[in-house]
């Protein structure tokens, strides 16, 4: 084995150009795994946001048609003719509403921490340009194919196993003391500027792609922040409920409730029960989150936040699902998609508030007293 002389190494600008090219190194593979990442965590919100949201979108579009042809009605004007038509062109026809025939099913948003781990390491160790060679090149290239389609599916088992792969793998590197390595730096140099450059272009694109700038918005808690979008379609359904409401004739005016509202009247033709009349035997679904369910929860549930919903319908038993979250704005989501793939499942009418106020059995995940978060 051939040792590099001292004169190699004392040379200042090739020992300068080696550090520039470790430090680039370094950050064109941290880059490159980042912006493959969040494609990844783009495509997967993408499509959970579909077919989670979908109905819900949907629904808004109904109620805004509703308003529409209502105001037209009430005043024949021909421009809310004109509107009512438009607004009833774009809402889509109910068969054609939740997931698509073929479409894949929905996947986390971002995978667990050690796929994470797994794919980063992965990433830099066997990224096809980290040689010159082309049939090594090509070996990287199609062992990378594996290891990206393994993430993007959350695969971490599968991770694991194209890690041990590699590992039992040679791995070849160029020499040191090639008298072709200062120029060889130089070009590597002035590749990995370029590719730098390239990469932070893709990750502000992507940043700014629809999906993109909706996924920002919780950058650290993407699973999360499709509860947040569904809140305010919520909130923005009860706005159109109430304005459609208002126009009807003999609308009859409530007095207020000090109840919490979640779950607005679009929701009414669901499958639902009140917490009491739920049998003791019953298949529990909470759909709340991490620290709502630590907090206090029925006993036996089933926890999958509404996140992840999509993304884990295999865990769902057969069979009826009672479906709850704090008081049945987020379960009634789940319950109207499941209901939409054929899924038996009701809604539990005023959730974990309406459990606890019936006096009925819970747990909390800390050994404290529980109660409703």
């Amino acid at each position: 084995m051939s040792v590099p002389s001292v004169e190699v190494w004392a040379d200042p600008e090739r020992q300068d150009l080696e550090e520039r090219v470790a430090a680039a190194e370094l950050a064109w593979l941290t880059l490159d795994v980042d912006v493959a990442t969040l494609r990844v965590e783009i495509d997967n919100f993408a499509l959970a946001h579909h077919q989670l949201l979908g109905p819900l979108y949907a629904e808004l579009d109904e109620l805004d048609a509703l308003i529409a042809e209502t105001v037209a009605a009430l005043s024949g004007d021909p421009e809310d003719l004109r509107r009512a038509r438009e607004a009833r062109e774009r809402v889509e026809p109910p068969e054609e509403r939740g997931p698509r025939e073929g479409e894949p099913e929905a996947r986390r948003v971002r995978p667990a921490k050690e796929a994470q781990r797994v794919y980063r390491e992965l990433a830099r160790r066997a990224h096809p340009d980290l040689t010159t060679d082309p049939d090594e090149r090509e070996r990287r290239s199609a062992f990378i194919a594996r290891v990206n389609e393994a993430y993007a599916l959350a695969d971490a088992e599968e991770l694991e196993r194209l890690a041990e792969e590699w590992s039992s793998s040679p791995d070849s590197a160029p020499a040191a003391d090639s008298p072709d390595r200062l120029a060889w730096l130089r070009q590597r140099l002035e590749w990995l500027t370029g590719r730098i450059t390239a990469l932070a272009v893709e990750r502000v694109r992507l940043e700014r792609t629809p999906m993109g700038e909706v996924l920002l918005l919780r950058p650290d808690e993407p699973e999360r922040l499709l509860e947040d979008l569904a809140e305010r379609l919520l909130a923005t359904a009860a706005e159109r409920q109430a304005r459609l409401a208002a126009l009807l004739p003999d609308n009859g005016a409530k007095e207020p409730s000090d109840t919490p509202q979640e779950t607005p009247p679009m929701f009414a033709q669901l499958p639902t029960a009140d917490a009491a009349s739920v049998p003791a035997d019953a298949v529990l679904l909470d759909v709340r989150e991490q620290d709502e369910w630590d907090a206090g929860h029925v006993e036996g549930a089933l926890h999958i936040p509404i996140g992840q919903v999509v993304a884990r319908l295999d865990e769902l038993p057969d069979g009826r699902l009672y479906v709850m979250c704090r008081v049945g704005g987020r379960s009634a989501q789940v319950v109207q998609y499941l209901v939409g793939n054929g899924r038996d499942a009701v809604n539990v009418d005023g959730g974990m508030f309406a459990w606890e106020a019936a006096g009925r059995p819970m747990v909390s995940g800390t050994g404290q007293q529980p109660f409703v978060l």
